[in-house]
Protein backbone atom coordinates (compact mmCIF):
# COMPACT_ATOMS: atom_id res chain seq x y z
CA UNK A 1 0.00 0.00 0.00
CA UNK A 2 0.85 3.43 -0.71
CA UNK A 3 1.85 5.87 2.14
CA UNK A 4 1.32 9.67 1.31
CA UNK A 5 2.95 12.38 3.72
CA UNK A 6 2.04 15.82 3.46
CA UNK A 7 3.00 18.98 5.03
CA UNK A 8 1.46 22.81 5.18
CA UNK A 9 2.58 26.13 6.36
CA UNK A 10 1.87 29.48 4.94
CA UNK A 11 4.02 32.26 4.55
CA UNK A 12 2.74 35.78 4.26
CA UNK A 13 4.94 38.71 2.96
CA UNK A 14 4.76 41.98 1.62
CA UNK A 15 5.65 44.22 -1.80
CA UNK A 16 7.18 47.51 -2.21
CA UNK A 17 7.93 49.07 -5.36
CA UNK A 18 9.60 52.22 -6.23
CA UNK A 19 10.34 54.46 -8.89
CA UNK A 20 13.51 54.56 -10.59
CA UNK A 21 14.43 58.18 -11.90
CA UNK A 22 16.44 60.14 -10.48
CA UNK A 23 14.35 61.34 -7.79
CA UNK A 24 13.53 59.87 -4.40
CA UNK A 25 10.06 59.27 -4.62
CA UNK A 26 7.39 58.01 -1.97
CA UNK A 27 4.89 55.41 -2.43
CA UNK A 28 2.44 54.30 0.21
CA UNK A 29 4.35 55.92 3.08
CA UNK A 30 7.50 53.76 1.50
CA UNK A 31 10.28 56.30 0.68
CA UNK A 32 12.07 54.67 -2.14
CA UNK A 33 15.33 55.86 -4.10
CA UNK A 34 15.65 53.58 -7.56
CA UNK A 35 14.07 50.11 -6.46
CA UNK A 36 11.48 48.38 -4.81
CA UNK A 37 11.98 44.89 -2.57
CA UNK A 38 10.39 43.05 -0.35
CA UNK A 39 11.91 40.26 1.12
CA UNK A 40 11.54 36.85 3.62
CA UNK A 41 13.46 33.70 4.53
CA UNK A 42 10.56 32.60 6.22
CA UNK A 43 10.39 28.24 6.09
CA UNK A 44 7.41 28.23 4.44
CA UNK A 45 4.69 26.84 1.93
CA UNK A 46 6.24 25.88 -1.46
CA UNK A 47 3.40 22.94 -3.06
CA UNK A 48 5.94 20.14 -2.48
CA UNK A 49 3.94 16.65 -1.92
CA UNK A 50 6.12 13.58 -1.34
CA UNK A 51 4.55 10.23 -2.07
CA UNK A 52 6.71 7.16 -0.73
CA UNK A 53 8.05 5.00 -3.64
CA UNK A 54 6.91 1.24 -3.51
CA UNK A 55 6.53 -2.00 -5.87
CA UNK A 56 9.75 -2.70 -3.57
CA UNK A 57 11.62 0.07 -4.28
CA UNK A 58 12.06 0.93 -0.68
CA UNK A 59 13.75 -1.17 1.97
CA UNK A 60 15.07 -1.35 5.61
CA UNK A 61 18.30 -0.75 3.85
CA UNK A 62 19.53 2.63 2.42
CA UNK A 63 17.91 3.59 -0.55
CA UNK A 64 19.41 6.96 -3.05
CA UNK A 65 18.34 8.55 -5.86
CA UNK A 66 20.97 9.03 -8.71
CA UNK A 67 19.63 10.47 -11.94
CA UNK A 68 18.44 8.86 -15.01
CA UNK A 69 20.30 6.25 -17.83
CA UNK A 70 18.34 5.91 -21.11
CA UNK A 71 14.57 6.84 -19.31
CA UNK A 72 15.53 4.32 -16.02
CA UNK A 73 15.79 5.59 -12.76
CA UNK A 74 19.09 4.81 -11.60
CA UNK A 75 19.68 4.03 -7.37
CA UNK A 76 22.10 3.76 -5.13
CA UNK A 77 21.41 0.69 -2.00
CA UNK A 78 22.95 -0.85 -0.01
CA UNK A 79 20.14 -3.60 -0.05
CA UNK A 80 21.38 -7.16 0.43
CA UNK A 81 22.18 -9.61 -2.65
CA UNK A 82 22.03 -13.20 -1.27
CA UNK A 83 23.20 -14.16 1.82
CA UNK A 84 26.77 -13.93 1.09
CA UNK A 85 26.70 -9.69 0.74
CA UNK A 86 29.61 -8.14 2.82
CA UNK A 87 28.77 -5.42 5.43
CA UNK A 88 30.69 -1.85 5.82
CA UNK A 89 31.58 -1.89 9.09
CA UNK A 90 31.30 1.74 8.99
CA UNK A 91 27.55 2.03 8.08
CA UNK A 92 26.43 -1.55 9.21
CA UNK A 93 24.62 -2.27 5.91
CA UNK A 94 26.11 -4.05 2.67
CA UNK A 95 28.18 -2.13 0.62
CA UNK A 96 26.51 -0.11 -1.91
CA UNK A 97 25.91 -1.08 -5.31
CA UNK A 98 24.21 0.62 -8.28
CA UNK A 99 20.79 -0.33 -9.68
CA UNK A 100 18.19 0.62 -12.11
CA UNK A 101 14.13 0.64 -12.13
CA UNK A 102 11.95 1.13 -15.33
CA UNK A 103 9.57 4.19 -14.76
CA UNK A 104 6.14 3.54 -15.99
CA UNK A 105 4.05 6.67 -18.02
CA UNK A 106 2.08 7.11 -14.55
CA UNK A 107 5.43 7.23 -12.68
CA UNK A 108 5.44 3.63 -11.35
CA UNK A 109 8.92 2.26 -10.73
CA UNK A 110 9.70 -1.70 -11.43
CA UNK A 111 11.62 -3.90 -8.77
CA UNK A 112 15.24 -2.35 -9.12
CA UNK A 113 17.99 -4.72 -10.83
CA UNK A 114 21.87 -4.30 -10.86
CA UNK A 115 22.54 -1.47 -13.28
CA UNK A 116 26.20 -2.65 -14.36
CA UNK A 117 28.50 -5.71 -13.54
CA UNK A 118 31.32 -3.35 -14.64
CA UNK A 119 30.37 -0.22 -12.64
CA UNK A 120 29.09 -2.40 -10.00
CA UNK A 121 32.38 -4.40 -7.77
CA UNK A 122 33.16 -5.59 -4.84
CA UNK A 123 33.74 -2.29 -3.17
CA UNK A 124 31.26 0.48 -1.98
CA UNK A 125 29.44 2.08 -5.57
CA UNK A 126 27.93 5.39 -4.76
CA UNK A 127 26.24 8.38 -7.07
CA UNK A 128 26.71 9.16 -11.03
CA UNK A 129 26.07 11.24 -13.30
CA UNK A 130 25.90 11.20 -17.09
CA UNK A 131 26.64 13.29 -19.90
CA UNK A 132 23.81 15.06 -21.78
CA UNK A 133 24.16 11.85 -25.05
CA UNK A 134 24.72 10.02 -22.39
CA UNK A 135 27.43 8.32 -23.71
CA UNK A 136 30.17 9.30 -20.70
CA UNK A 137 29.56 8.85 -17.04
CA UNK A 138 31.45 10.19 -13.79
CA UNK A 139 31.13 7.70 -11.14
CA UNK A 140 32.17 7.52 -7.39
CA UNK A 141 33.51 4.24 -5.67
CA UNK A 142 35.10 3.95 -2.05
CA UNK A 143 37.27 0.83 -1.28
CA UNK A 144 37.27 -1.54 1.50
CA UNK A 145 39.84 -0.74 3.00
CA UNK A 146 38.40 3.39 3.56
CA UNK A 147 34.53 2.97 2.85
CA UNK A 148 33.57 6.29 3.58
CA UNK A 149 36.53 7.98 0.95
CA UNK A 150 35.22 8.22 -2.25
CA UNK A 151 37.04 8.48 -5.68
CA UNK A 152 35.81 10.35 -8.77
CA UNK A 153 36.32 8.25 -11.97
CA UNK A 154 34.86 8.02 -15.61
CA UNK A 155 34.17 5.95 -17.98
CA UNK A 156 33.15 5.88 -21.58
CA UNK A 157 29.80 3.55 -23.18
CA UNK A 158 30.95 1.73 -25.80
CA UNK A 159 29.51 2.10 -29.19
CA UNK A 160 26.43 0.21 -30.13
CA UNK A 161 26.70 -1.78 -27.06
CA UNK A 162 23.83 -2.42 -24.22
CA UNK A 163 26.07 -0.76 -21.48
CA UNK A 164 29.59 -1.64 -22.02
CA UNK A 165 31.75 1.20 -20.59
CA UNK A 166 35.38 1.12 -21.61
CA UNK A 167 37.85 3.53 -20.56
CA UNK A 168 37.47 3.58 -16.42
CA UNK A 169 39.31 6.57 -15.41
CA UNK A 170 40.74 7.57 -11.92
CA UNK A 171 40.37 11.40 -12.61
CA UNK A 172 43.24 13.25 -11.84
CA UNK A 173 41.33 15.81 -9.55
CA UNK A 174 41.75 13.34 -6.54
CA UNK A 175 43.85 13.97 -3.94
CA UNK A 176 44.82 10.96 -0.93
CA UNK A 177 42.78 11.33 2.00
CA UNK A 178 39.78 13.53 0.57
CA UNK A 179 36.76 12.44 -0.70
CA UNK A 180 34.97 13.39 -3.63
CA UNK A 181 31.21 12.49 -3.54
CA UNK A 182 27.55 13.21 -5.15
CA UNK A 183 28.46 14.39 -9.02
CA UNK A 184 26.18 15.96 -11.15
CA UNK A 185 26.16 17.08 -14.79
CA UNK A 186 24.82 20.54 -15.64
CA UNK A 187 22.41 19.76 -18.53
CA UNK A 188 24.37 22.03 -20.59
CA UNK A 189 27.30 19.58 -20.04
CA UNK A 190 29.94 22.20 -19.29
CA UNK A 191 30.44 21.83 -15.53
CA UNK A 192 30.63 18.94 -12.93
CA UNK A 193 29.61 20.00 -9.70
CA UNK A 194 30.16 17.42 -6.61
CA UNK A 195 30.92 17.83 -2.70
CA UNK A 196 33.52 17.26 -1.28
CA UNK A 197 35.85 17.67 1.88
CA UNK A 198 39.20 19.23 0.04
CA UNK A 199 41.66 20.86 2.76
CA UNK A 200 40.66 24.45 1.41
CA UNK A 201 36.90 23.49 2.11
CA UNK A 202 35.24 25.96 4.23
CA UNK A 203 33.58 23.48 6.94
CA UNK A 204 33.43 19.76 6.50
CA UNK A 205 32.20 19.10 3.27
CA UNK A 206 31.83 21.70 0.48
CA UNK A 207 30.05 21.66 -2.66
CA UNK A 208 32.26 22.30 -5.94
CA UNK A 209 32.64 22.67 -9.58
CA UNK A 210 34.95 21.92 -12.31
CA UNK A 211 34.64 22.96 -16.21
CA UNK A 212 34.61 19.94 -18.25
CA UNK A 213 36.75 20.06 -20.96
CA UNK A 214 36.44 18.74 -24.20
CA UNK A 215 38.55 15.23 -23.62
CA UNK A 216 36.35 14.93 -21.07
CA UNK A 217 38.85 15.89 -18.22
CA UNK A 218 37.82 18.43 -15.60
CA UNK A 219 39.51 21.62 -14.80
CA UNK A 220 40.11 23.03 -11.50
CA UNK A 221 37.51 22.36 -9.23
CA UNK A 222 36.14 26.07 -7.73
CA UNK A 223 34.54 26.35 -3.99
CA UNK A 224 31.17 27.33 -4.55
CA UNK A 225 32.16 30.19 -1.69
CA UNK A 226 30.42 31.41 1.27
CA UNK A 227 26.99 32.05 -0.36
CA UNK A 228 26.42 28.31 -0.38
CA UNK A 229 28.99 26.61 1.61
CA UNK A 230 29.46 27.21 5.48
CA UNK A 231 30.85 25.27 8.42
CA UNK A 232 28.63 22.21 8.16
CA UNK A 233 28.37 20.12 5.75
CA UNK A 234 26.67 20.79 2.03
CA UNK A 235 26.31 18.01 -0.41
CA UNK A 236 24.48 16.78 -3.07
CA UNK A 237 24.28 18.96 -5.70
CA UNK A 238 22.07 19.09 -8.73
CA UNK A 239 20.80 21.83 -11.17
CA UNK A 240 17.21 22.76 -12.67
CA UNK A 241 16.48 21.55 -16.06
CA UNK A 242 17.24 24.76 -17.50
CA UNK A 243 20.24 25.66 -15.73
CA UNK A 244 19.19 28.69 -13.76
CA UNK A 245 18.49 26.62 -10.05
CA UNK A 246 21.39 24.87 -7.77
CA UNK A 247 20.06 22.12 -5.93
CA UNK A 248 21.91 21.07 -2.51
CA UNK A 249 21.66 19.32 0.96
CA UNK A 250 22.71 21.34 4.07
CA UNK A 251 23.08 21.16 7.42
CA UNK A 252 23.50 24.45 7.94
CA UNK A 253 22.08 27.39 7.01
CA UNK A 254 19.44 27.42 9.88
CA UNK A 255 18.17 23.89 8.21
CA UNK A 256 15.41 22.65 10.28
CA UNK A 257 16.72 19.70 11.00
CA UNK A 258 20.09 17.30 9.54
CA UNK A 259 20.32 17.63 5.99
CA UNK A 260 18.13 20.16 4.51
CA UNK A 261 16.93 20.60 0.67
CA UNK A 262 17.89 24.80 -0.31
CA UNK A 263 17.80 26.04 -3.62
CA UNK A 264 19.67 29.12 -4.76
CA UNK A 265 19.37 31.51 -7.80
CA UNK A 266 22.82 30.72 -10.44
CA UNK A 267 23.06 34.30 -11.55
CA UNK A 268 25.72 34.87 -14.46
CA UNK A 269 28.45 36.54 -11.32
CA UNK A 270 27.30 34.95 -8.63
CA UNK A 271 25.11 32.36 -6.41
CA UNK A 272 21.67 34.16 -4.90
CA UNK A 273 21.57 33.36 -1.19
CA UNK A 274 20.53 30.07 -0.65
CA UNK A 275 16.08 29.54 0.54
CA UNK A 276 15.41 27.18 2.27
CA UNK A 277 12.48 24.28 -0.28
CA UNK A 278 10.00 24.92 3.45
CA UNK A 279 8.79 22.17 5.43
CA UNK A 280 6.70 20.46 2.97
CA UNK A 281 9.69 18.79 1.85
CA UNK A 282 12.12 19.23 4.92
CA UNK A 283 11.63 17.90 8.08
CA UNK A 284 13.85 17.38 11.50
CA UNK A 285 16.05 14.24 9.53
CA UNK A 286 17.94 14.22 6.83
CA UNK A 287 16.71 15.23 3.18
CA UNK A 288 19.49 14.78 0.27
CA UNK A 289 19.80 13.96 -3.18
CA UNK A 290 16.84 16.09 -4.77
CA UNK A 291 16.87 15.91 -8.63
CA UNK A 292 14.23 16.71 -11.07
CA UNK A 293 12.70 14.44 -13.64
CA UNK A 294 10.25 17.01 -14.93
CA UNK A 295 9.55 20.52 -14.50
CA UNK A 296 7.67 19.86 -11.60
CA UNK A 297 8.92 16.29 -10.87
CA UNK A 298 11.41 14.79 -8.90
CA UNK A 299 13.17 12.40 -6.21
CA UNK A 300 14.46 13.07 -2.98
CA UNK A 301 15.56 10.53 0.34
CA UNK A 302 15.04 11.17 3.42
CA UNK A 303 15.28 8.92 6.49
CA UNK A 304 11.95 10.26 8.47
CA UNK A 305 10.89 7.37 10.63
CA UNK A 306 7.69 7.29 8.21
CA UNK A 307 9.85 5.51 6.07
CA UNK A 308 11.00 1.45 5.78
CA UNK A 309 14.11 2.10 6.81
CA UNK A 310 17.46 3.95 6.79
CA UNK A 311 17.28 6.66 3.76
CA UNK A 312 14.19 6.09 1.50
CA UNK A 313 13.39 7.37 -1.76
CA UNK A 314 10.59 9.93 -2.32
CA UNK A 315 9.07 11.34 -5.25
CA UNK A 316 8.70 15.25 -4.85
CA UNK A 317 5.80 16.82 -6.71
CA UNK A 318 5.65 20.24 -7.12
CA UNK A 319 2.45 22.10 -7.87
CA UNK A 320 3.08 24.95 -10.39
CA UNK A 321 2.94 28.40 -8.72
CA UNK A 322 1.36 30.90 -10.97
CA UNK A 323 2.47 34.75 -10.31
CA UNK A 324 1.74 38.24 -11.94
CA UNK A 325 2.94 41.42 -11.44
CA UNK A 326 -0.07 43.83 -13.05
CA UNK A 327 -0.74 47.02 -12.98
CA UNK A 328 -0.70 50.48 -14.93
CA UNK A 329 1.84 53.00 -16.07
CA UNK A 330 0.56 56.52 -15.25
CA UNK A 331 2.10 59.77 -14.97
CA UNK A 332 3.68 60.98 -11.82
CA UNK A 333 2.18 64.09 -11.54
CA UNK A 334 -1.24 63.90 -12.85
CA UNK A 335 -2.25 60.30 -12.40
CA UNK A 336 -3.22 60.46 -15.83
CA UNK A 337 -2.89 56.79 -17.33
CA UNK A 338 -0.04 56.09 -20.17
CA UNK A 339 -1.03 54.32 -22.90
CA UNK A 340 1.63 53.34 -25.85
CA UNK A 341 4.25 52.81 -22.89
CA UNK A 342 6.66 50.04 -23.45
CA UNK A 343 7.16 48.10 -20.47
CA UNK A 344 9.79 45.87 -20.50
CA UNK A 345 10.62 42.79 -18.23
CA UNK A 346 13.71 41.54 -17.33
CA UNK A 347 15.57 38.64 -15.00
CA UNK A 348 18.21 39.67 -12.01
CA UNK A 349 21.15 39.04 -14.78
CA UNK A 350 19.54 41.83 -17.38
CA UNK A 351 18.13 39.44 -19.49
CA UNK A 352 14.94 40.34 -21.66
CA UNK A 353 11.72 38.04 -19.92
CA UNK A 354 8.98 39.71 -21.73
CA UNK A 355 7.68 42.90 -22.80
CA UNK A 356 4.47 44.79 -23.97
CA UNK A 357 3.43 48.08 -25.16
CA UNK A 358 0.30 49.38 -23.09
CA UNK A 359 -3.35 49.65 -24.52
CA UNK A 360 -6.22 52.26 -23.97
CA UNK A 361 -6.28 51.28 -20.54
CA UNK A 362 -2.59 51.30 -20.11
CA UNK A 363 -2.14 48.24 -17.73
CA UNK A 364 0.86 46.29 -17.87
CA UNK A 365 0.68 41.90 -16.95
CA UNK A 366 3.77 39.59 -16.58
CA UNK A 367 4.11 36.13 -15.17
CA UNK A 368 6.49 35.66 -12.93
CA UNK A 369 8.17 32.94 -10.55
CA UNK A 370 8.57 33.29 -6.76
CA UNK A 371 11.04 34.84 -5.10
CA UNK A 372 12.75 35.95 -8.27
CA UNK A 373 14.25 39.28 -8.60
CA UNK A 374 13.15 41.21 -11.47
CA UNK A 375 13.65 44.67 -12.94
CA UNK A 376 11.06 46.45 -14.97
CA UNK A 377 12.08 49.66 -17.45
CA UNK A 378 9.30 51.61 -18.87
CA UNK A 379 10.13 53.86 -22.66
CA UNK A 380 7.40 56.30 -23.73
CA UNK A 381 8.02 59.62 -25.72
CA UNK A 382 7.57 62.95 -23.33
CA UNK A 383 8.42 60.76 -20.39
CA UNK A 384 12.03 59.88 -18.78
CA UNK A 385 12.73 56.30 -18.75
CA UNK A 386 11.49 54.21 -15.87
CA UNK A 387 13.51 51.99 -13.89
CA UNK A 388 11.85 50.01 -11.17
CA UNK A 389 13.23 46.68 -9.36
CA UNK A 390 10.83 44.30 -8.11
CA UNK A 391 11.01 40.81 -6.22
CA UNK A 392 8.60 37.82 -5.70
CA UNK A 393 8.42 37.40 -2.20
CA UNK A 394 5.69 34.93 -1.77
CA UNK A 395 5.96 31.38 -2.56
CA UNK A 396 2.21 30.73 -3.57
CA UNK A 397 -0.69 31.58 -6.18
CA UNK A 398 -0.61 35.28 -6.47
CA UNK A 399 -1.21 38.45 -8.27
CA UNK A 400 1.54 41.43 -7.31
CA UNK A 401 -0.35 45.27 -8.23
CA UNK A 402 1.25 48.34 -8.49
CA UNK A 403 0.77 51.01 -10.87
CA UNK A 404 4.24 51.99 -12.31
CA UNK A 405 4.49 56.44 -11.99
CA UNK A 406 6.42 57.88 -15.06
CA UNK A 407 8.24 61.38 -14.47
CA UNK A 408 7.12 63.43 -17.49
CA UNK A 409 10.00 65.37 -19.56
CA UNK A 410 10.26 69.64 -20.37
CA UNK A 411 9.23 70.78 -23.25
CA UNK A 412 12.00 72.48 -25.36
CA UNK A 413 12.70 75.51 -27.75
CA UNK A 414 14.40 74.75 -30.58
CA UNK A 415 14.87 75.38 -34.72
CA UNK A 416 13.53 72.67 -36.58
CA UNK A 417 13.77 73.78 -40.52
CA UNK A 418 14.63 77.41 -40.20
CA UNK A 419 11.51 77.45 -37.72
CA UNK A 420 11.39 77.96 -33.92
CA UNK A 421 9.44 75.76 -32.48
CA UNK A 422 8.27 73.82 -28.89
CA UNK A 423 9.37 70.89 -29.98
CA UNK A 424 7.45 67.91 -27.66
CA UNK A 425 6.56 64.63 -27.74
CA UNK A 426 3.20 63.81 -30.32
CA UNK A 427 -0.43 64.82 -29.52
CA UNK A 428 -2.62 61.59 -29.58
CA UNK A 429 -6.07 61.62 -30.59
CA UNK A 430 -8.77 58.73 -31.39
CA UNK A 431 -8.49 57.25 -34.62
CA UNK A 432 -10.67 59.82 -36.98
CA UNK A 433 -11.57 61.96 -34.04
CA UNK A 434 -10.48 65.19 -32.98
CA UNK A 435 -10.78 65.54 -29.37
CA UNK A 436 -7.47 65.47 -27.43
CA UNK A 437 -7.00 62.09 -25.46
CA UNK A 438 -6.32 62.87 -21.97
CA UNK A 439 -3.13 61.58 -21.99
CA UNK A 440 -1.65 64.33 -24.72
CA UNK A 441 -3.07 66.71 -21.69
CA UNK A 442 0.20 66.17 -19.57
CA UNK A 443 1.94 67.60 -23.22
CA UNK A 444 0.11 70.26 -23.75
CA UNK A 445 0.38 71.21 -20.07
CA UNK A 446 3.78 71.87 -21.47
CA UNK A 447 3.03 74.04 -24.07
CA UNK A 448 0.89 76.18 -21.41
CA UNK A 449 4.01 76.61 -19.20
CA UNK A 450 6.15 77.55 -21.60
CA UNK A 451 3.29 80.32 -22.67
CA UNK A 452 3.11 81.60 -19.29
CA UNK A 453 6.20 81.80 -18.93
CA UNK A 454 7.10 84.06 -22.04
CA UNK A 455 3.60 85.88 -22.01
CA UNK A 456 5.07 87.67 -25.43
CA UNK A 457 4.89 84.79 -27.27
CA UNK A 458 2.30 84.03 -29.93
CA UNK A 459 2.14 80.44 -31.52
CA UNK A 460 1.04 78.20 -34.99
CA UNK A 461 -0.96 75.74 -34.24
CA UNK A 462 -0.46 73.10 -37.22
CA UNK A 463 -2.19 69.95 -37.43
CA UNK A 464 -1.45 67.35 -40.03
CA UNK A 465 -3.10 64.14 -40.77
CA UNK A 466 -1.52 61.09 -42.54
CA UNK A 467 -2.64 60.14 -46.01
CA UNK A 468 -5.22 57.63 -45.27
CA UNK A 469 -8.92 58.15 -46.77
CA UNK A 470 -9.58 61.33 -49.12
CA UNK A 471 -7.50 64.80 -49.03
CA UNK A 472 -10.62 66.71 -48.29
CA UNK A 473 -11.50 64.93 -45.44
CA UNK A 474 -8.24 64.99 -43.95
CA UNK A 475 -7.60 68.91 -44.58
CA UNK A 476 -11.21 68.92 -42.43
CA UNK A 477 -9.97 66.79 -39.84
CA UNK A 478 -7.38 68.34 -39.28
CA UNK A 479 -8.99 71.96 -38.87
CA UNK A 480 -11.20 70.63 -36.27
CA UNK A 481 -7.91 69.01 -33.60
CA UNK A 482 -6.09 72.22 -34.47
CA UNK A 483 -9.03 73.93 -33.28
CA UNK A 484 -9.49 71.16 -30.47
CA UNK A 485 -5.64 72.38 -29.39
CA UNK A 486 -6.57 75.84 -29.01
CA UNK A 487 -9.69 75.68 -26.82
CA UNK A 488 -8.18 73.67 -24.63
CA UNK A 489 -5.21 76.20 -24.34
CA UNK A 490 -7.46 78.66 -23.74
CA UNK A 491 -9.30 76.77 -21.21
CA UNK A 492 -5.85 76.74 -19.18
CA UNK A 493 -4.97 80.66 -19.47
CA UNK A 494 -3.91 81.29 -22.81
CA UNK A 495 -5.42 84.21 -24.68
CA UNK A 496 -7.27 83.07 -28.07
CA UNK A 497 -5.28 86.10 -29.64
CA UNK A 498 -2.10 83.92 -28.93
CA UNK A 499 -2.72 81.30 -30.82
CA UNK A 500 -3.41 80.62 -34.49
CA UNK A 501 -4.77 76.93 -35.37
CA UNK A 502 -4.44 75.52 -38.84
CA UNK A 503 -4.94 72.43 -40.48
CA UNK A 504 -2.83 71.50 -43.16
CA UNK A 505 -4.56 67.54 -43.68
CA UNK A 506 -1.70 65.60 -45.56
CA UNK A 507 -0.20 67.81 -47.26
CA UNK A 508 2.87 68.71 -45.56
CA UNK A 509 4.25 64.88 -44.16
CA UNK A 510 7.23 64.33 -42.88
CA UNK A 511 7.85 61.48 -44.74
CA UNK A 512 6.22 61.52 -48.18
CA UNK A 513 5.83 57.85 -48.70
CA UNK A 514 3.01 58.04 -50.94
CA UNK A 515 1.19 54.89 -51.59
CA UNK A 516 4.13 52.67 -49.59
CA UNK A 517 3.66 54.29 -45.90
CA UNK A 518 4.53 51.92 -42.75
CA UNK A 519 2.41 52.35 -40.01
CA UNK A 520 5.72 54.01 -38.46
CA UNK A 521 5.57 56.73 -41.08
CA UNK A 522 2.32 56.93 -40.99
CA UNK A 523 2.54 57.48 -37.37
CA UNK A 524 4.67 60.06 -37.77
CA UNK A 525 2.95 62.39 -39.90
CA UNK A 526 0.17 62.54 -37.90
CA UNK A 527 1.02 65.08 -35.58
CA UNK A 528 0.29 68.44 -34.01
CA UNK A 529 2.85 71.31 -34.57
CA UNK A 530 3.88 74.16 -32.24
CA UNK A 531 5.84 76.91 -34.18
CA UNK A 532 6.60 80.60 -32.38
CA UNK A 533 5.60 82.69 -34.63
CA UNK A 534 7.63 85.90 -32.48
Amino acid sequence: MRTKVYFFVFLISNLVIGQGTSNSIAFNNYSVDNNFHASSNTVGANGFQFELLDAGVNTRFSEIGSGFFRNKLIMVSSKKLGGLAKIDPNTNEAYKDLFCLDISKNGQLSLPLLFSRILNTSNSEDQLTFSPDQKTVYYTRSNKENSTEFKLYKADLEENSHGNWINQELLSINQNGVSIENPFMSPKGDKLYFASNMPESIGGYDIYAAKINDDGSLGTPENLGPAINTSSDEKYPSLSLDSKYLYFSSKGHNSIGGFDLFTSRILSDRYKAPRNMGNTINSEYDEIAYFLAAKNKGYVSSNRPNGKGSLDIYTATNDEVIQTVKGRIVDLETQIKLPNTLVILKDEDGIEVARQTTSDIATFNFNVAPFENYSITTLKDGFEPGHFKFEATRGFNTSYKKDLELLSTEAVIEKVDDELMIVLENIYFDFNKYHVKEESTISLNKVIKILKEHPEMTLAVNAHTDNKGRASYNLNLSKKRAASVLRYLVKNGIEKSRLEPKGHGENDPIVDCADNCTEENLQANRRVEFVILN
